[in-house]
């Protein structure tokens, strides 16, 4: 069944776009709002949300490549373990490419949406 897997795939990673798609705008319309409405100098609070914005980006940076590097490596052992794999299923490098991409949105759609729930929290 490489089809159904093949909308699997495809069907998660618009699922993860899109949820990072809502959770993105939401962070960032908070996180400037808390900007412009820092004094001088800023509140504890506000310094560690700020921390904070730069330290997870570079996380999830890593955390995406990581994930991306181990599903492209995954992929390149099975290819070599099986060389003629590839010509009976040609559906395999698409969602080995799919595999890939799901992998590294992963990471960054959890934080984002974290950090929006996280967020709303604190302004309620």
């Amino acid at each position: 069944m490489p089809t159904l897997r093949h909308s699997r795939s495809s069907a998660r990673l618009a699922t993860q776009a899109f949820e990072l798609s809502i959770a993105a705008p939401q962070v960032i319309a908070y996180r400037m709002a808390r900007l412009a409405l820092a004094g001088l100098p800023p509140s504890a609070r506000d310094r560690r949300e700020f921390v904070r914005m730069g330290t997870e980006k570079v996380a999830a940076f890593y955390e995406s490549w990581n994930a991306m590097y181990l599903a492209l490596l995954r992929a390149n052992l099975s290819l070599a373990l099986s060389p003629f794999q590839v010509w009976w299923s040609p559906a395999r490098g698409r969602r080995t490419g799919l595999t890939i991409l799901n992998r590294g949105l992963a990471p960054i759609r959890r934080r984002a949406t974290a950090n929006a729930r996280r967020l709303r929290r604190t302004t309620s």
